[in-house]
Order: C-alpha cells, then structure tokens, then sequence
C-alpha cells in the first residue's frame, strides 16, 4: 500500500535544510538524542530500539536492535560504532540523499547509537567520490559540537560521544562490514573471516557494531515517534519488517529517483505510481529490485505459494509486481530486497547484455582474497564475452550454471554469493536469450536498448 512519508526527508530541498537550525526547527532535530542520554539507560534505549523492527537498510535486513544488543562491555577495550556509507552497490542512490541533505539525522542517530552499545566514537566510512556527503557529515559535526550535542558533555550527560567521517578509496568489497573494518585500519580491504564477529572483535580488535547509514538515520524518528508507533507505521509489520524507508527507482522510468514511504510498498507502485511508469510508455520487460546484486524478476513472473504457512500465501498467483516490498517477502521470492532501489528496464532491454555488463562489474571488483569468487567471476565473464562474440558453444552455455553454484556458498563474504545470484537469475530467467546468442539468432547489434541507458555506464 503506497503511504508516502516524510519523516527522513522532510528537510530535503528547503534552503539550507542540511544545516542544523532547519534540522531542530523541521524535524525535532536532537530531542531524541537528548532523550536517551539524559533520560534512559543504554538497556532501556536498546529495548526500545526492538519495538521499532527496523531491518538493516543495507540489503542483509538483520534487526537492529538486535543487533546492538550483541555488544557487551570489555574490560580493557573500548567500543566503537561504525556507519557504512560506503554505497558502491550499482542501481543505489539512497544514503548519499541524507548525508547530502540531511546530515544531522545521520549523527543524531550515531549519538544514541553509541550511548546504547556503549561506545565513544563512531566512524562513518564514506566512499571517496562523494566529496559533497563527507563535506556536509564534517559540517553537521562542527555545528552539533557547537551546540554542545557532541563531545565530552554532549547534553550535559558526562559520556562523551565523538563521530569521524572516514574516506574508502573506492573499493566495492569495503561494503562488506569486516572489509570495511579492514580498511578503516588502513589495511587492504579483503573480509574476515567470521567468528569472531565484529561484537567480539571489530575496528582495531575491539567490540563493534556496524550498521548501515539510512539505518542509524532512521534511529531519531523512531525515537521521536515512540518505537513501537514507527514500527506500526509498516503496512507488513506482521512480517517484522517496521516503519519507513527510502526507495529508489531508475533505469527507464519518467521520474528516477528517491522516494520516502512506510514499509509495503510494491514495485507496481514505486515504477508506477512514484516513478511515472515507464519511458515512452513502453512496457516493462523485468525489475532488479534491490540494487544489482539481487536477482532479476520478469514483469510476467507469478507468485507461487500454494503453502498457507509460506509468507506469501496471500499473495499465491499474483504478479511478483503487487508483493509489499518487504525482507522476507522477496527472500521467499527467490530474489532480495536489498537496498530497495531497483533498477527497472523497458521492452526491448537485451537481457544477456545486462548480464554481461553486471559480469564486468563483478570481475572487477572482486578482492581476489577466495579462490571460488577470483576464478568463478573472471571465468563467468569470459563467457559472457563470447556470447556476445558470437562464439560461445552451448556447452560452455551450460558451464555457467555450474561456475555460478561453484561460487555459492564456498567464499568467506557474501560478494562471491552476490556474483553468483544475479548469473543464475539471468540465465534462470531467460534461457532463451541466451541459447538465441549460442544458436547465432541473436548478436549484440540487436539490443535495441543500450544497457548503459539502465546503468549509467558503459
């Protein structure tokens, strides 16, 4: 059900609306900050951080507040917490929108995320080419600390709380939480094996929680609002997925962009209703929902959940297009919510040249640490050159399917598994666009689409 917001976004496009007087003038701008150190214990923040069930906004959808209560003090080691605004995802667009203009969401939430897990600093690890969000997350500092929200007294309370912007150098990997501990230490950024995990040994072998950015910047209106109450906020909150989120739609669409609306939304209404449809009308020919990394759905896919216990029985014989766009409900789909941007493309997209484009991204940015995912990708776009070569025999066709379930499951992070799911996706989905290549029916003159009309690259 389409209900639009305008919690996270209420300052966005108001003259100066980054800075801090349009942030406590517009939006309640650190009353829940101030709240939670003056007012509550660390426990009671983290309970009521549950009621609000916000699921990680960065694609794995874990629960926050359960997250946060995985920390236990050390007794001769500090905490930290550390905000992942690395954003390298292709098709994703949403965290740089709040740094950019609304900056101060994003450090109220690291102050009561730090006084709820017991830590002093938090570091916000930014990719290096979004100049403007570091500059305007260093300006939001300077003023909060003006003001007396951060520092040694922040409201007064002695617990002092201290928030760093951090550069990455580019790397896609670094949005994988240890890669990124990795690269704030200023180590290669290659992930770690796992246990421990970062609440037992994180940034410089100290306990921490990595949370994504729209996450902790959703943390003040869940505050504001009274936990529980964002929670409800949620069209699906049987489902455990609560209150509001950004979502982002490009690719052929009329109005690409950032929209703000309670959880449940559907893809029928963010290309439709919130993007415009598509260009010059066109048809849609298949959605990749949730940043690149998230299997494609066609635009004729159909639910099949006969199963009254399955969570999408309700929605059994429907079009995949009116399913809320939830954690779980799109796990059970086959594909991933992810990031909640979705990438859409009209009649006439050339899937096998998408597959293509994504398989070079992948090679690319493939830290090289596992053997499956390092040899897996490099042998997935071989492939997928010679398809569009012309050249590719239908039993090396058939290799893919085995190169890709070869990679899953069988690497230390999630990459090799996010390599591997958009492959299958694609040759799952169309299969006949494929052997159309193999078969010489079809080359790469014939998309009448460019792919990089969907992706902004070539």
């Amino acid at each position: 059900m389409l209900k639009q917001t305008n919690y996270l976004t209420k300052v966005y496009g108001l003259p100066e609306g980054w800075m801090l007087a349009a942030y406590e003038r517009e939006a309640r701008g650190y009353q829940a900050a101030r709240k939670a150190l003056t007012t509550m214990s660390p426990a009671d923040v983290i309970t009521e951080a549950k009621k609000a069930n916000i699921r990680g906004r960065g694609g794995a959808g874990f629960p926050m507040g359960v997250k946060w209560s995985f920390m236990r003090p050390h007794p001769t080691k500090p905490a930290y917490l550390v905000i992942n605004a690395d954003e390298g995802e292709p098709g994703t667009h949403k965290d740089r929108t709040l740094m950019e203009l609304n900056p101060h969401a994003c450090i109220e939430g690291c102050i009561i995320g730090c006084y709820a897990i017991g830590a002093h600093a938090a570091y916000i690890y930014v990719r290096d080419e979004l100049h403007l969000s570091k500059a305007r997350l260093w300006g939001a500092i300077k003023e909060a600390k003006a003001k007396g929200y951060l520092g040694k007294n922040p409201f007064g309370k002695d617990y002092p709380v201290e928030v760093y912007v951090h550069t990455g150098a580019g790397a896609y990997i670094c949005g994988e939480e240890t890669s990124l501990l990795n690269s704030l230490e200023g180590k290669r950024g290659e992930p770690r094996l796992k246990p421990p995990f970062p609440a037992q040994a994180g940034a410089f072998g100290c306990p921490t929680t990595v949370n994504n950015l729209e996450t902790i910047a959703a943390v003040p209106t869940a505050f504001n609002l009274g936990c529980e109450e964002f929670s409800k906020l949620s069209s699906i909150h049987h489902l455990n997925d609560g209150g509001v989120r950004l979502f982002g739609v490009n690719g052929h669409v009329k109005k690409p962009g950032v929209y703000e609306c309670c959880v449940g939304l559907t893809l029928r209404e963010l290309v439709y209703d919130l993007g415009g449809g598509l260009l010059d009308d066109k048809a849609l020919h298949s959605i990749i929902p949730g940043g690149s990394s998230t299997p494609v759905l066609r635009a004729d896919d159909i639910v099949d959940a006969p199963d009254e216990k399955s969570p999408l029985h309700a929605w059994h014989g429907k079009s995949v297009l009116d399913v809320p766009l939830g954690v779980d409900t799109f796990r059970n789909m086959g594909t991933m919510l992810g990031t909640c941007c979705a990438t859409v493309m009209a009649e006439g997209t050339d899937p096998v040249a998408c597959f293509h484009n994504l398989m070079q991204f992948y090679r690319h940015e493939s830290c090289g640490q596992c053997t499956p995912c390092r040899e897996g990708s490099g042998w997935l776009l071989r492939i997928a050159e010679k398809l569009m070569d012309g050249t590719c025999s239908m039993e090396e066709l058939n290799t893919l399917h085995d190169v890709a379930n070869g990679i899953m499951g069988n690497t230390i992070c999630a990459f090799g598994e996010g390599t591997a799911m958009p492959a299958l996706g694609y040759l799952k989905k169309f299969r006949k666009d494929f052997e159309a290549y193999v078969k010489g029916e079809r080359t790469a003159n014939d998309a009448r689409l460019t792919v990089s009309n969907v992706w902004g690259q070539s």
